[in-house]
């Protein structure tokens, strides 16, 4: 249970009233501004204590101040316990993301190896719920990451990767049974089902880091089969035995830590934090990922680190899961406090350290190396970032600061297909997330203006707040281009908050090489050219460069979406599902031209006689 209270102030806070009802319990609070924007979200202990140092006459963190003076309110939740405060704190960080609170931009899920639970069980990459019955270990850090080992395995231990509608239609063995990549499960005859489920057990072995114990059982089989005069036998097992002596030799592993273990080191210089992470399962080193949180400018490191460690284990996202033991590169004082939330959250108990020895420490040590080593790069990036900026406020002679910029391109094949991408950037970079795309209809092919107009309209064409149109909006293309972006904006014109983008046109140089770009003011149309060296001009065909492939991109997709479907979706009697069911169990639209009438029979839910309308509409 918890109570939670509300002192409102109008004109300013009056802080002295408020504390006289705050509580000395442990809990949470929210400071909001003068809009009702929650702004911090704490913890505390005591309540009235935390609260009490916000009011101080001297208060050391500019932080501090620069949130005082915005609070018109706080809003108070009481709590039980401090676990309790902890954790609903991160829930409430999650849910409003105030602006004076560290914050981790991590939104995707972590992939896992899969062992499925199968006859003939398949080894594959895996993301989301766990719901699908076998072994799963993890998580990887990367997708790239799973595929390395899978591809490792493949080397090590004969376990098919072919997904089961592939399995489930073979009659005869592919290429990587050739290759000696996989046993062959799929054909009656080429493996025994006792030689198969050996090579499974050991590859889950192998993955639980029993790596001497796979050795061992591997050779223990070789002397059996040498004794039985079996010598092909023997050398498979021979040659299996020094591969995963050669992957000892590569992998990094400690003979003693074999538990599952987090290690983060922590960076922070001029307003920015680097956070590395190293996975450790079963006392291998899976992969590594940075993470650079967004967060005030002074905020100090404890702060930073708390907050980092609560969001990216509790925020819940698909595949995270909390390893047995956190390593951290420096000292927390809440480190029981953390360790008592996270076990709570795992259901089984967690340990976040610092204190550590001997192999802890020298994979502590290596974390904090790569923080620091991300950490210079990502300033060197971010200095010559503003470098770039700063250059082209001044050539495009900008008065305000530019925030946000946008890239408008089209991409279609003679008209087919046509489709406007839609980029943004702000000072960090691309902000992927914001990236769009417009499937254009309803337009002459190959009519570029009209297709320009099309996206143009339906990304204006609705009120927008003023942090969302762009400051710098480019259009790739010439003046003609450039004119329809003008029209349509001045049409969209109350849709933009009083707010108007300075337009500029990107028209191709000479042999339409990077360097002889032209560009194109808005309104005055004046012509300005860059030595192809310029800061400034490397970011604008950084943005003109990304726009283009995110158009082609999406180009390329619906036309090839477009060409697999068609000649399937004007067969009567083939609805989604069967087309689905087709490309599926048969590989594609190419196999499905090539199929002949009993093959196409095969297919869950295709009949002996649409089997033939199939075959008939495709080849006539």
């Amino acid at each position: 249970m918890s109570s939670e209270s509300s002192v409102p102030s109008e004109a300013g806070f009056d802080a002295r009233a408020f504390l006289k009802s705050v509580s000395h319990q442990p809990g949470v609070y929210r400071m909001l501004d003068g809009q009702g924007e929650i702004i911090y979200v704490g913890k505390a202990k005591d309540l009235h204590k935390r609260l009490s140092s916000y009011f101080r006459q001297r208060v050391g963190s500019e932080k501090t101040r620069a949130l005082v003076r915005h609070i018109r309110d706080i809003q108070v939740t009481v709590t039980h316990t401090e676990t309790e405060a902890l954790i609903l704190e991160h829930n409430l960080i999650k849910q409003h993301r105030p602006k004076y609170n560290v914050l981790l931009r991590d939104d995707k899920s972590y992939p896992f190896l899969l062992l499925t639970a199968h006859r003939h069980p398949r080894l594959t990459l895996h993301r989301g719920p766990r719901r699908q019955a076998g072994d799963y270990f993890g998580p990887y850090p990367s997708g790239g990451a799973v595929r390395e080992s899978l591809h490792l395995l493949q080397r090590l231990f004969p376990i098919r990767q072919c997904e089961d509608s592939v399995y489930a239609n073979r009659s005869r063995p592919c290429l990587l049974y050739q290759l000696k990549r996989c046993a062959g499960p799929c054909v009656a005859g080429l493996v025994s089902e006792e030689e198969y489920a050996q090579q499974v057990a050991l590859a889950r072995l192998f993955l639980q880091g029993k790596d001497q114990q796979v050795i061992g059982d591997l050779v223990a089989r070789m002397e059996q089969a040498s004794g039985r005069l079996a010598f092909e036998e023997a050398a498979r097992y021979r040659d299996q035995i020094q591969a995963l002596r050669k992957v000892q030799e590569q992998q990094s592993v400690s003979g003693n830590v074999l538990d599952d273990l987090d290690v983060i080191g922590l960076a922070q210089q001029q307003g920015v934090a680097s956070l590395h992470v190293l996975f450790i399962r079963q006392g291998k080193v899976l992969g590594s990922r940075n993470y650079f949180p967004a967060m005030p400018a002074d905020a100090q490191e404890e702060e930073v680190l708390e907050a980092f460690l609560l969001q990216f284990y509790l925020a819940g996202q698909s595949g995270r899961q909390i390893p047995a033991e956190v390593l951290l590169d420096r000292g927390l004082e809440d480190e029981g406090l953390l360790s008592a939330a996270l076990s709570q959250s795992a259901g089984y108990g967690v340990r976040v350290s610092s204190r550590v020895r001997s192999e802890r420490q020298r994979y502590l040590r290596l974390a904090s190396t790569n923080a620091l080593s991300a950490l210079a790069s990502k300033l060197s990036h971010k200095s010559t970032q503003e470098q770039r900026f700063a250059q082209l406020e001044e050539l495009l002679e900008l008065e305000q600061p530019i925030a946000r910029m946008e890239c408008f391109d089209i991409s279609h094949t003679q008209g087919e297909a046509t489709v406007a991408s839609c980029v943004v950037f702000d000072r960090q970079g691309p902000l992927s997330s914001e990236y769009r795309r417009f499937n254009i209809s309803g337009i002459t092919g190959g009519d570029d203006y009209a297709a320009m107009a099309q996206a143009l309209t339906r990304r204006f064409g609705k009120p927008l707040p003023a942090e969302r149109i762009p400051d710098v909006l480019f259009i790739d293309g010439g003046l003609g281009q450039l004119q329809r972006a003008e029209e349509i904006l001045a049409a969209q014109s109350d849709n933009l908050a009083g707010k108007r983008p300075l337009l500029v046109g990107i028209a191709k140089g000479e042999s339409r090489k990077p360097g002889l770009e032209t560009l194109i003011l808005g309104e005055s149309h004046e012509q300005l050219h860059f030595e192809n060296d310029l800061p400034a001009l490397h970011l604008i065909q950084h943005i003109r460069d990304e726009s283009h492939r995110f158009a082609i991109t999406g180009h390329r997709n619906r036309r090839a979406k477009a060409r697999v479907s068609s000649g399937l979706e004007s067969i009567e009697g083939v609805g989604p599902k069967r087309r689905q069911a087709l490309l599926k169990y048969l590989g594609g639209m190419q196999e499905v031209k090539n199929a002949g009438v009993a093959e196409l029979a095969k297919v869950p839910g295709i009949s002996q006689d649409l089997a033939q309308k199939i075959h008939d509409a495709l080849h006539h």
